[in-house]
């Protein structure tokens, strides 16, 4: 007979083996419906386009449509099944994969037919024959993926009251792992407990009952410290006449939970009474709730309900089991990961936050767990740097610190950098990492299918990478993610899911702004490597290391270059939607940064890569006609967008700063889908400024020797984009750069930056006014005003026009000032970020004080007088962050007076050579 241990490994095993399967299927039917809806919107346009009946496929179109429609009901049926075996997640793959083909297919359908006249259309017979073909080829397809789900009767009803051995191992995992955390005398616990029952403030024993809410991520400790709460003699139990522990998760059952709370608030004798009264009948969920508050009208109760996700959840508790009218100082403690669904269900004083282990914490909870101690790891070095690595891998987080340990434990220390470095892939696989792995996927499979591919989309980049807001916002507008109805901005829906994944403790706040909005964000290690394992089953993203060159199977939709270098992989590239490098130039054969072979490509982001781009590197980008998003290096020696620029009409966001480019060709303005266009040089010249006649001389005559192959290509690079960035910019020295006749078109445009007042001509200065849509202006110029006057009515009239604007940069300096502002007679009302280089001769523009949403100035050398900056602006109701750079103020003294600057949080004073003094006053500053 076999030992009772190894028995018991093997039915947990085979326990385990039945809980991961539903568990990847759930993953898999997850991101198949999130993909889908992005397939319906392309076949709906496709469907609506004129051309289609042209080319003979309309009906096919409709049809593809109208299937693809059906499987995301299905979907969304299967994604409500508790137990979804194999066959579901196989068929649930092979809608992903259709839904991707008919996106690819739909818009490089979309895109050949409205780039070309309709006589030319109508032409090309080959195209229109080839074009037909694939649609037809789809639809049988999609005519098969639908009869195997008939066939197999994959997807089927279920009664929802039925508990799945997934859901009951679900609870194991999570008690398993709060007496994994409980094991260890909880190192760094002790404050948030004194915290949290000082909070609830227990000592006042009247007054409706209060509910204190505690959030975190999974894994935090939160089931851990309420219990810890739950369990304190002197602070609960001997203040309270009853107690209960009510654990809620994800399904719960009303008539179960409901006992439960009648048992361990009034005992089990209540209970059996209870239930002894209903008896001959059927028992309703109001009858036991009636009892239940009937029987707390009069005592002084303490409830713990734990894990809680839903709003829907806490009302149906809060309004069903607890008397309203009780007054004897109840409490009730709330434990869930969302912080909106806390705020949703009390007040914000009475959310409790519990924060990561610190440095010095988690390394001592570490030890105990591996037992070892300080004085061990100061005479082993290999030990201190493995425990420093796991610690800082483990983020302050006590379950993935507890669970690591208790793997190393039995190991010796030279095993331990092995076992770290299989981490991401063992989580997986390794049951002795499930808890982990579940405490996180527990809280992926709770998302939103909308938010699934958002949160995903992450593992794009690398560990402990700032992430900023504005940059993955775009990037998933970019890619489809990110819809918007009935009016609504569709950056606004985008923030809005990246509120709401910074919520639900997905993500982690790296850089919040003066407002207190969240401007980056970065991933927890553990939540990014299951977030990697997850990318890769679905085929959803590639990431490529410094391993060596390998053939990658699959069809990845994204690719990431990590590590010092790319290495060459071989992949099929005609289904990749976006690259993003973190490397140096990739090697042969693999694509270069803008190759043919990447023709489906929608998002191209050079931000962080390590080397220079040149211009030969982008001269193919016109052949990319899918690309929505292009990010290029701040110091790239790019010094002209190719004129094939204007076949990318779908291009939302182009930022090509800190290059050598002094103006933007004309094709840019048949872009119509621009959004953000950033485009700024350096302002200075390496090797060609003319006040350097010698060194500009020298570097002319050796212009011939850059055409021989020994001259190195970042050199020749440089040289050649600094000479034709002074040749078309006239050899001046400014970070702006010259935009075309015709901006006027790009309606959808909501930032411009930075212009170039002197090289723009009048016409395409007046159309600025034209972008009603604006949100962000920068200019720069400098100049005489009699040479600029009718520019600078132009500019003062396209200002006035820009209703929607929210940030004013302008460095506009003419016969040395900025006087020409006072022509603007009414800014644009939403104003709330101001920047204004240059001397106002003492008197600021009058209309800067009626910024009623300004909530941040920065003025450079403005030489104003000390009452236009502490009177003027220290009226502005809304203003948080005053700046005054290089010569802001014109006397020696500034005084800021009582009952101004209300609201002021930061001000900066740099550089302000003749200020000798600070008045003082006496005010309350929030």
């Amino acid at each position: 007979a076999a030992h009772p241990e190894i028995l018991r490994s093997q039915l947990y095993c085979e326990r385990l083996v039945r809980c991961l399967l539903p568990e990847m299927a759930e993953t898999v039917v997850s991101m198949a419906r999130s993909m889908v809806r992005g397939a319906i919107s392309v076949a709906a346009s496709a469907a609506a386009a004129e051309v289609g009946l042209l080319v003979g496929v309309r009906k096919d179109i409709w049809f593809i449509k109208d299937e693809v429609e059906t499987m995301e009901a299905f979907l969304e049926v299967a994604e409500s099944i508790k137990k979804k075996d194999v066959l579901l997640k196989v068929w649930a793959k092979q809608v992903r994969d259709l839904s991707y083909n008919i996106e690819d297919c739909l818009n490089e359908f979309m895109v050949h037919v409205g780039s070309q006249s309709l006589s030319r259309r109508l032409m090309k017979l080959k195209d229109r024959h080839r074009i037909a073909i694939q649609i037809r080829d789809l639809k049988t397809r999609v005519e098969e993926v639908s009869i195997r789900n008939t066939r197999y009767n994959l997807i089927k009803a279920e009664a929802s009251n039925t508990t799945s051995d997934m859901d009951s191992h679900m609870e194991d995992v999570r008690n398993h792992s709060a007496s994994n955390i409980a094991e260890a005398e909880l190192v760094g616990f002790s404050k948030p407990k004194k915290d949290l029952i000082k909070l609830m403030d227990v000592k006042t024993k009247d007054g409706t009952a209060k509910v204190v809410f505690v959030v975190g991520m999974g894994g935090l400790g939160k089931t851990t410290l309420a219990r810890k709460a739950f369990e304190c003699k002197e602070d609960i139990v001997n203040n309270f006449s009853c107690r209960a522990w009510i654990t809620v998760s994800q399904t719960f059952f009303k008539i179960e939970m409901l006992k439960d709370m009648i048992m361990q608030l009034l005992g089990n004798e209540e209970l059996k009474k209870c239930l002894k009264e209903l008896e001959g009948k059927t028992v309703q969920v109001d009858d036991l709730a009636s009892y239940l508050r009937e029987k707390l009208q009069e005592k002084r109760y303490f409830i713990v309900l734990d894990d809680l996700w839903t709003i829907d959840a806490w009302r149906w508790i809060n309004d069903i089991a607890f008397p309203t009218t009780n007054i004897k100082g109840s409490r009730i403690i709330v434990t869930s990961r969302d912080i909106g669904l806390a705020q949703q269900c009390t007040s914000k004083s009475l959310i409790y936050h519990l924060k990561q282990l610190q440095i010095d914490e988690a390394t001592n909870l570490l030890l105990k767990k591996i037992g070892k101690t300080h004085k061990e790891t100061e005479s082993d070095e290999r030990m201190r740097n493995m425990i420093s690595k796991i610690v800082n891998k483990c983020g302050g987080l006590p379950l993935a610190i507890l669970t690591i340990g208790g793997l190393l434990a039995t190991k010796v220390v030279e095993m331990w950098e092995s076992i770290y470095k299989q981490i991401p892939s063992e989580l997986g696989t390794n049951p002795s990492l499930e808890a982990m792995r579940r405490m996180v996927t527990l809280s992926y499979n709770h998302l939103p299918s909308h938010l699934k591919s958002c949160f995903l989309y992450l593992s794009i980049f690398p560990e402990d990478f700032e992430i900023k807001r504005r940059r993955l916002i775009d990037r998933w507008i970019a890619e489809g993610f990110v819809t918007a109805s009935g009016g609504v901005n569709v950056e606004d829906v985008g923030i809005g899911y990246f509120n709401e994944l910074i919520n639900r403790n997905m993500i982690q706040p790296s850089k919040v702004n003066i407002e207190g909005v969240v401007k980056s964000c970065r991933v927890h290690d553990i939540m990014r490597d299951v977030m990697v394992s997850i990318s890769r089953d679905e085929n959803f993203v590639q990431l490529v290391g410094d391993s060596e060159a390998s053939i990658i199977e699959g069809n990845f939709r994204h690719v990431a270059y990590h590590g010092s270098k790319c290495q060459n992989i071989g992949m099929d590239w005609s289904h990749v939607r976006s690259l993003t490098m973190f490397c140096e130039r990739p090697i042969e054969p693999s694509p270069s940064v803008c190759s043919a072979n990447m023709r489906m490509l929608r998002a191209l982001d050079l931000q962080n890569i390590l080397f220079k781009i040149r211009q030969e590197d982008i001269d193919n980008i016109g052949l990319l006609c899918h690309l929505k998003y292009v990010t290029f290096p701040r110091d790239s020696y790019i010094y002209a967008l190719p004129k094939s620029i204007r076949r990318l009409r779908g291009l939302q966001n182009l930022d090509i700063r800190k290059s050598y480019i002094a103006a933007l060709p004309t094709g840019i303005t048949e872009l119509h889908s621009l959004r953000s266009l950033r485009c700024s040089r350096w302002d200075s010249y390496d090797f060609f400024d003319i006040d350097e006649p010698m060194v500009c001389l020298m570097h002319t005559l050796r212009l011939p020797m850059l055409c021989t192959p020994s001259v190195d290509a970042d050199n020749r690079a440089e040289i050649t984009a600094d000479l034709h960035k002074a040749y078309y910019s006239r050899w001046s020295a400014t970070k702006g750069v010259r935009i075309p006749r015709g901006i006027g078109n790009l309606k959808e445009l909501q930032i411009l930056e930075v212009v170039d007042i002197n090289q723009t001509s009048k016409k395409a200065i007046k159309e600025l006014g034209e972008l009603i849509q604006l949100r962000k202006l920068s200019m720069v110029g400098k100049g005489r005003f009699a040479e600029q006057k009718r520019k600078i009515l132009y500019l003062c009239a396209a200002i006035e026009k820009l209703s929607s604007l929210r940030s004013l940069s302008l460095d506009v300096d003419l016969d040395g000032s900025l006087e020409w502002l006072h022509k603007v007679s009414s800014p644009p009302p939403l104003l709330n970020k101001l920047k204004l280089v240059g001397d106002f001769k003492g008197k600021m523009p009058e209309w800067v004080g009626c910024l009623k949403h300004l909530v941040k100035i920065n003025l450079e050398w403005s030489w104003l007088k000390e009452d236009q900056i502490t009177e003027m602006l220290g009226e502005l109701p809304k203003l948080m962050q005053l700046s005054l750079h290089k010569s802001a103020s014109k006397r020696g003294k500034l005084v800021f007076r009582a009952k101004t600057f209300l609201n002021l949080r930061k001000l900066c004073i740099c550089y302000l050579s003749d200020l000798r003094e600070s008045g003082k006053a006496r005010y309350a500053a929030n």
